[in-house]
């Protein structure tokens, strides 16, 4: 089984600061959709890892979370794709949890649920929590540069410590290196 974590907001998704907190808010970055069904395809499990801090200060509800991940899901099933899992921390970043990234929880309890080593499995996120929580886990780190991509780059390059982290424009053009360097080709 070939597994791949990605960040939601920034990743998949337009950012916001104003959080996404609703179905209606929730807008698919151009080709990540097309990116996600083409993984499928290609052989892998996709699962999502989110922190999701809006529950937990009050500005969603759990059911609205559930709104957007069922409009995610519709959304790739006119893409022929679909989201193994959605997996999301909804704490404050004052309350300690150990799943919010950039702490590795969540990514350890997506290693058990799928029964697999995180050693080699691409992480995939536009914020340097999702490469230090890529890192914390022994994953493989990906920064894309949509959402706050561009700026984390350039915060990492500053302080010199983006050695080891794989840089692509976007999810599509990092799934087109996952899929080609295990010689995979879409199932038709």
């Amino acid at each position: 089984m070939r597994l791949v974590i990605l960040d939601r907001d920034g990743t998949i998704n337009e950012e916001s600061d104003d959080y996404i907190k609703s179905a209606e808010e929730w807008h698919a970055l151009p080709g990540s959709l097309e990116a996600i069904a083409r993984l499928n395809r290609g052989g892998w499990r996709v699962v999502v890892a989110s922190n999701q801090s809006g529950l937990g200060r009050g500005y969603f509800t759990p059911s609205d979370l559930l709104g957007v991940h069922q409009k995610i899901q519709a959304l790739l099933k006119t893409h022929g794709g679909e989201i193994d899992a959605f997996f999301f921390c909804p704490h404050h970043p004052d309350d300690g949890c150990h799943c919010r990234k950039p702490k590795p929880g969540m990514l350890h309890d997506i290693g058990k649920r799928f029964q697999t080593a995180l050693k080699h499995v691409p992480v995939i996120g536009d914020t340097e929590k999702d490469v230090e929580a890529a890192r914390a886990a022994g994953a493989r780190p990906i920064l894309v540069l949509t959402g706050r991509g561009r700026a984390t780059r350039e915060q990492l390059e500053a302080e010199d410590r983006l050695s080891g982290i794989e840089v692509f424009d976007n999810l599509a053009a990092a799934a087109n290196v996952l899929l080609s360097e295990h010689g995979e080709r879409e199932a038709s």
